[in-house]
């Protein structure tokens, strides 16, 4: 028997096994169940996937910023090495 409700589909690695097994579970179940659970399900797939995209981009800004700190600290130590050869060819002048 074929439920007009269905959650949209997405790809299978995109959901938990749990969220899956509960939603063939509820296509398993009486059309007037499945009608009233359907909506909540989906609901909560489409909660899911938005907290799978944030945690995404989440990670992907962490990385960048762990980029962005490697090229500073490289200009920084470039930067200082820049300073003590500066200072030390000043001193030479001086003296």
């Amino acid at each position: 028997m074929a439920h007009p409700h269905r959650v949209s589909p997405a790809p299978v690695e995109e959901l938990p096994a749990d969220l899956l097994r509960l939603a063939n579970a509820i296509r398993t179940l009486p059309d007037e169940h499945c009608r009233t659970l359907v909506p909540a399900l989906e609901r909560v797939v489409e909660s899911t996937k938005r907290r799978r995209r944030i945690l995404n981009l989440v990670q992907d800004a962490l990385s960048q910023l762990r980029l962005d700190m490697k090229y500073l600290m490289f200009d920084l130590e470039a930067t200082r090495r820049e300073r003590d050869e500066y200072h030390a060819r000043l001193q030479e002048f001086e003296s």
